[in-house]
């Protein structure tokens, strides 16, 4: 792959995400997306789209990498690996790799893209801007358990042997 006059040091990580995205479709996995996680110039995990497959609307590339990654490296914190996708993540997938703390997102193509094909994230970002109860699907919050609510979250903050995240 050339970038600026030389050869990209991101064209295997890519070229393998591409290819997943074929491997998924071809086998009748889910929509074209594919990913890798890298680490060190080291492939660390990889996925493809699964949510035809597993039945899971979560089951996208980017979160099936994520899982593979956190499997193989035995630890849920991902900081110093970098992700590639050969399309810009979507807002659940951004999320997940905020939570993974992955350090950079490489993607072919863009939203744009992905909407001439029938993937319109758009609704998903105009819906998380308006108010929670103010969405297509309303958050409501119950405050008659707000006291019990909280004291599940008093537990975890009590309790010694957590792991924080």
């Amino acid at each position: 792959m050339q970038h600026g006059g030389r050869v990209s040091e991101h064209g295997p990580f890519m070229r393998r995400a591409i290819a997943l995205a074929y491997q998924g479709m071809a086998g009748g996995h889910g929509g074209p997306f594919g990913a890798v996680i890298v680490r060190d110039g080291k492939i660390v995990g990889e996925g493809h789209n699964r949510v035809l497959s597993a039945c899971d609307p979560t089951a996208h590339a980017e979160v099936t990498a994520i899982r593979d990654a956190a499997a193989r490296e035995r630890k849920f914190d991902l900081s110093g690996t970098e992700i590639y996708v050969n399309g810009m993540p979507c807002p659940m997938c951004m999320a997940a790799v905020f939570w993974a703390r992955i350090g950079k997102v490489y993607y072919g193509c863009g939203p744009e893209d992905a909407e001439a094909i029938g993937f319109d994230d758009e609704e998903f970002y105009r819906q998380l801007a308006l108010p929670p109860q103010q969405r297509a699907i309303p958050a409501v919050q119950l405050s008659e358990y707000l006291d019990e609510a909280r004291a599940t979250y008093a537990a975890w903050a009590a309790l010694e042997s957590k792991v924080p995240y």
